[in-house]
């Protein structure tokens, strides 16, 4: 592997002098006008409190969003919010739920808001939903593997003796919107909140600091994530595994890896380093 690697650097400088001397005859692009998603509303916040199912590869699932008017004002709010099923959308005031009118194909929430909010008036709209990543894919792409799930639930029950259960999630560039409710363009930008409850075996992890982490009664726990910088809905990242959690630093920085168990003695070396890195890297790109 490290010939390879090695003669790939020699060829390289190569190919980008090439590359410099010989533009592309291909200037279509420059024709070609690529528009940004329009904006009615802007996210501001997103606060997320979710509970896989590994049996069904269902996400239960309760958001809260926070949004404004961009400029003009608007009496509706439309989500991206794919193969999804609610169970109560309202908007928040005070602490009363007032219940909101809305309509749903499958991919767009369209919700009917309580009056006309003006730009930069906030609002919060609540949502009580189930996520079912794999029956969307299933119904629409038909096992194409077109990347619109989002979330992957991996060996969900077990059944798959030489593979691990695991939940992780793949955003880009519009597929967070299949495992919670929001506005899935790369254009907007939110911060955000993530309580995610598990049996007490897994290990979560998501974006931004782990904050606190809660033991309940019925052998679950509840991990709360929080990232107060705002990002993009498809950077929004869950992973859920039995996970070995290696602590270490960098100038400073807590910087630490989360790996299967069986890897965690060599969690901090060079990739390369791996006893049968090319196994490895072959088995954990297929799951």
């Amino acid at each position: 592997m490290k010939k390879v690697l090695f003669t790939l650097l020699l060829i390289l400088p190569g190919f980008v002098l090439l590359a410099q001397t010989k533009p592309s005859a291909d200037t279509a692009w420059k024709k070609e006008y690529r528009e940004t998603a329009t904006k009615i509303n802007n996210l501001v916040h997103t606060k997320l409190d979710v509970k896989p199912d590994f049996s069904k590869s269902y996400l239960y699932g309760k958001a809260w969003l926070t949004l404004k008017p961009h400029f003009y004002s608007t009496d509706s709010l439309t989500l991206d919010a794919k193969g999804m099923e609610f169970k109560k959308i309202a908007l928040l005031k005070g602490n009363q739920q007032v219940p909101l009118k809305y309509e749903y194909d499958d991919w767009e929430l369209r919700i009917k808001l309580d009056k006309s909010y003006k730009a930069g008036e906030s609002y919060t709209i609540y949502i009580d939903y189930i996520a079912k990543p794999d029956e969307f894919e299933e119904k629409y792409a038909k096992g194409a593997m077109l990347g619109i799930k989002g979330m992957y639930f991996i060996n969900p029950k077990g059944e798959e003796k030489d593979k691990p259960t695991q939940i992780w999630t793949q955003g880009e560039t519009e597929s967070s919107s299949a495992w919670f409710p929001t506005i899935d363009k790369t254009n907007q930008k939110t911060t955000q909140e993530l309580t995610v409850t598990v049996d007490n075996k897994y290990v979560t992890l998501s974006n931004g600091k782990l904050v606190s982490q809660k033991k309940n009664k019925d052998g679950t726990s509840s991990d709360y994530w929080k990232m107060d910088l705002p990002h993009a809905p498809y950077l929004f990242f869950l992973g859920v595994g039995e996970y070995a959690v290696i602590k270490d630093s960098w100038r400073g920085k807590e910087v630490n890896y989360y790996v299967e168990k069986e890897y965690a003695s060599v969690a901090k070396k060079d990739i390369w380093q791996y006893p049968g890195n090319d196994d490895f890297l072959f088995q954990n790109y297929r799951r």
